[in-house]
């Protein structure tokens, strides 16, 4: 099955996020309901493109706290950006086309570590049976 013009530009835009990601323990890529790429954590996301209207084309959506969120978006706003639809979210938007492969590689670090601690609060404890 051949992809679309669009859908191929929004896949290569996500191949150095995938390629990054994966060099993390346990990081899977697959997609979401309507086909965009992202990668997850034990089932449970950790980055991926932005398919809100409100986000920019070729948006990267990651995990980010709050504090570091809010600090991102004022050291390099031409970088990273919120929306209303995230801003209620621990998620920063980052435009794929100005990160550094370093920086991409630090946010993506931090977002691991914040999808693994969900992860291990979310699964039950050894020995627990229903």
């Amino acid at each position: 099955m051949k992809q679309s013009p669009a859908k191929q530009l929004v896949t290569d835009a996500f191949d150095i996020v995938r390629t990054v990601g994966l060099t993390l323990p346990h990081v899977e890529a697959t997609t979401k309901y309507d086909g965009s790429p992202v990668l997850k954590v034990d089932g449970i996301f950790m980055a991926g493109l932005a398919t809100h209207p409100s986000a920019e084309p070729d948006t990267l959506v990651v995990r980010a706290g709050l504090e570091d969120r809010e600090r991102l978006v004022e050291d390099a706003p031409e970088t990273y950006y919120l929306t209303d639809y995230y801003r209620s979210y621990p998620l920063v938007l980052v435009r794929l086309s100005r990160i550094e492969p370093d920086a991409l590689h630090d946010l993506l670090s931090v977002s691991w570590r914040m999808t693994t601690a969900k992860s291990r609060r979310l699964r039950p404890p050894l020995g627990f049976c229903r």
